[in-house]
């Protein structure tokens, strides 16, 4: 995946994060916009599924702390909005419609194992690229001790 889709598929997933946010502000009929509303969440968790998974497979192609920089946004977001539904104001909220709860809870896990990944693919990106090429004991061998 090259650079510009990735950037245009974080773009937007956020605004699908954000027009759910903003839905749940609101007070839709939840006979009208719980389905589409969860399918959308479901669709958010899987493209991020496939984009943690390209890049932790493939992170020294890519600009990985920038990449991971906004995939970690973007599940932060995620997240934020699934914590929402346990909200009470939540037109949608998981103690109203308790079906929902199990369906939550696990796009809930699946975002918190994604953060984790991301976490550390971050930090062996970061390890990589603060490794020196040369250690200085291997300078100094090919110095000659100067």
């Amino acid at each position: 995946m090259n650079r510009l889709n990735f950037e245009d598929s974080i773009f937007i997933l956020n605004m699908l994060i954000r027009m759910i946010r903003d839905t749940l502000r609101l007070n839709p009929p939840p006979e009208l916009f719980l389905k589409r509303i969860l399918d959308e969440l479901v669709f958010v968790d899987s493209i991020l599924e496939i984009l943690v998974r390209t890049f932790t497979e493939n992170g020294n192609q890519y600009n990985s702390n920038n990449e991971f920089d906004y995939i970690s946004d973007t599940e932060w977001q995620l997240s934020q909005v699934l914590n929402e539904f346990s909200f009470e104001s939540s037109p949608f909220s998981a103690r109203s419609y308790p079906e929902i709860l199990e369906k939550i809870t696990t796009l809930r896990k699946s975002s918190n194992a994604r953060r984790k990944t991301i976490e550390e693919a971050s930090l062996t990106s970061e390890i990589t690229q603060t490794e020196p090429v040369v250690t200085s004991a291997e300078l100094t061998g090919l110095l000659g001790g100067v």
